[in-house]
């Protein structure tokens, strides 16, 4: 269950209402890279790495929850800077100060200008946060990334943390308030914080590259194709080892012509791996055994239920 304390988990102050950085700080509330998107991912996720990895589970629902509650931060950062608005759309006197500044065609068209750069502020919300980004589009569910495989979700997660970070970022570029970068590098450090925790989740899965339970074809695994006229360029992502399997790059600096030879890559050979194609096949189904062992474990036959209680009433997870 869910249980809302009215403190905020950060102390947001603004210095001054501020319409502009409020429609562009929206992105952050219903974006792509929003809180909202990162809450629903981790909860939406957690639900399947309960049975097969319970810590992981009680993780992803903590940091969830937490990003609710950044949510909430910046809902009410939105809601500050937006001050005075609602009231001044609900006053329907001549001499509102809405009014005063759009006398004449000039103080018009610029309040127009203004409210355009996000015009829902003025004649949907009435002067409050919406579920959009900050173009007015509207939140979806497509933004949630959820596989129901634990290795590839945090991946996921990790790129999630990464994204918002970055967003805070230049977030921080649009605004002189020494009060709203204060909150803003807050959230941007959490989503420092989160992103080292991800990845500390799943350097607790062994093995967990690659992602999911086939292991790749090792004829393939190691081939970088030169799929460029230019000069060839050299670095670890086509020269030495691999960083995951380990095995030596094949650079292919022809590609046409080494397609054609092996007639479409069908009569090639693992080259510069000890992997063979026996080997993997073997692997595959040790690793199907083991994520289905791993899910079932816990599963018991029958009914089933959620949560269990002690004589107390005191409800755990089981």
């Amino acid at each position: 269950m869910f249980h809302h304390v009215k403190d905020l988990q950060f102390n947001v102050r603004v210095s001054k209402p501020d319409p502009r950085f409020a429609a562009l700080l929206l992105e952050q509330f219903g974006g792509g890279n929003g809180e909202l998107k990162a809450a629903m991912q981790y909860f939406v996720q957690a639900f399947g790495a309960r049975r097969p990895y319970p810590d992981k589970y009680d993780m992803l629902m903590d940091i969830a929850t937490e990003e609710f509650s950044h949510l909430e931060i910046v809902g009410a950062t939105i809601q500050l800077l937006l001050q005075g608005i609602n009231g001044e759309l609900k006053n329907a006197a001549d001499n509102s100060e809405i009014m005063e500044t759009m006398q004449g065609t000039a103080k018009k068209e610029e309040y127009i200008h203004q409210a355009m750069m996000h015009p829902e502020f003025l004649v949907h919300s009435g002067g409050g946060p919406m579920l959009t980004n900050c173009q007015g589009v509207p939140w979806t569910g497509a933004y949630v990334n959820a596989n129901n495989d634990l290795t590839v979700d945090l991946r996921s997660d990790m790129a999630a943390e990464s994204r918002a970070k970055i967003t805070y970022e230049y977030l921080m570029k649009f605004t002189d308030d020494p009060y709203v970068k204060e909150t803003l590098s807050f959230l941007m450090t959490r989503e420092i914080a989160h992103y080292q925790m991800f990845e500390a989740a799943l350097d607790t899965i062994k093995p967990n590259f690659p992602p999911g339970v086939l292991q790749g074809d090792p004829r393939y695994s190691n081939k970088y194709f030169n799929m460029s006229d230019t000069n060839k360029v050299k670095g670890p992502w086509n020269e030495g080892k691999s960083s995951q399997l380990g095995e030596e790059w094949q650079y292919i600096d022809n590609p046409l012509a080494y397609v054609h030879e092996t007639q479409g890559l069908s009569g090639i050979k693992p080259e510069g791996t000890p992997r063979t194609m026996k080997g993997v096949k073997e692997l595959d189904q040790s690793m199907s055994e083991l994520r289905s062992t791993e899910i079932n474990a816990t599963a018991a036959p029958g009914e089933a239920q959620w949560s269990t209680y002690d004589d107390n009433g005191n409800g755990f997870i089981r």
